[in-house]
């Protein structure tokens, strides 16, 4: 199953003197690989000047707007009522950043038009991922 979800959004990144600069993001997501969710950031909007695609967990958006949750390199929480918070973190450093709640809601909405929670075929998940590990084709 070839079906992909993209929507755009605009996140807001909270800088060192917490200042708020507006970043545009790409929420993504695919039925190939459907445990996970991408965010991903365009050149001039990363540190080193090259696309940068964050994966995590959909069941981590899904708790994160509800509550705090994750530990270490993808953590997210509500802010107030309409924005949600996503922390990321890397050898290179931290980012904050602020969405709007109402926006990861609809992805993740959409994300489960297309596989259902619960219903994710884990196994083939599990296959490819130790081929790729393994080197098979």
């Amino acid at each position: 199953m070839d079906i992909t979800v993209e929507q755009l959004a605009e996140a807001r990144l909270i800088t060192a003197d917490d200042r708020e600069v507006r970043v545009p993001a790409t929420l993504r997501y695919t039925a190939d690989d459907p445990l996970a969710v991408f965010v991903d950031f365009p050149a001039h909007a990363a540190l080193h000047g090259e696309e940068v695609t964050w994966t995590f967990a959909r069941t981590l958006l899904d708790q994160g707007l509800r509550a705090p949750a994750g530990h270490g390199d993808v953590q997210i929480w509500p802010y107030g009522r309409t924005r949600t918070v996503l922390e990321f973190h890397s050898p290179h450093g931290m980012a904050l950043l602020l969405f709007q709640a109402s926006a990861l809601r609809s992805f993740l909405v959409r994300t489960y038009e297309v596989v259902a929670s619960g219903q994710e075929d884990v196994a083939d998940v599990v296959e490819r991922g130790l081929s790729a590990l393994f080197g098979g084709v």
